[in-house]
């Protein structure tokens, strides 16, 4: 069912830090950040050859990232996504063998523009799993 690898997403408490830190230390192709509301996150994706970092900071006081950092000062993975081709297809097929799908089961846009839905992570080995219409 899931198909590429399309990002690991790290939560970072300064963007700009972690930015340069990819863009100077790294030598990778960093995009500009851009807010995402309806996730209350600001996230900047860095292009690798085979897939993407996104980083990912609070946007607004009631950022589900904010929880993350307050636990985790440091910063830290925070999940990662895999593409599918068909998102209510594999809800669907998830949710018939229990996994479930955080929030109201029904897909948001995400920061690409196309389909996300998140799966809970006690469900898979303690990782929270994005998935992501191709």
């Amino acid at each position: 069912m899931i198909g590429r690898l399309n990002h690991v997403a790290i939560a970072v408490p300064d963007l700009e830090a972690a930015s340069a830190q990819y863009a100077n230390v790294l030598g990778a192709k960093v995009n500009p950040p851009q807010d995402e509301p309806d996730h209350g996150v600001t996230v900047v994706f860095i292009d690798l050859p085979n897939t993407k970092i996104e980083l990912l900071y609070p946007l607004g006081e009631n950022s589900p990232i904010q929880g993350f950092l307050d636990k985790n000062p440091a910063g830290g993975i925070h999940h990662i996504c895999y593409e599918v081709e068909d998102i209510a297809v594999a809800r669907d097929t998830l949710v018939a063998s229990g996994a479930r799908i955080l929030g109201t089961g029904e897909p948001k846009i995400g920061a690409h523009g196309k389909p996300v839905l998140f799966l809970h992570p006690k469900d898979f080995n303690g990782c929270l799993v994005e998935l992501e219409q191709v």
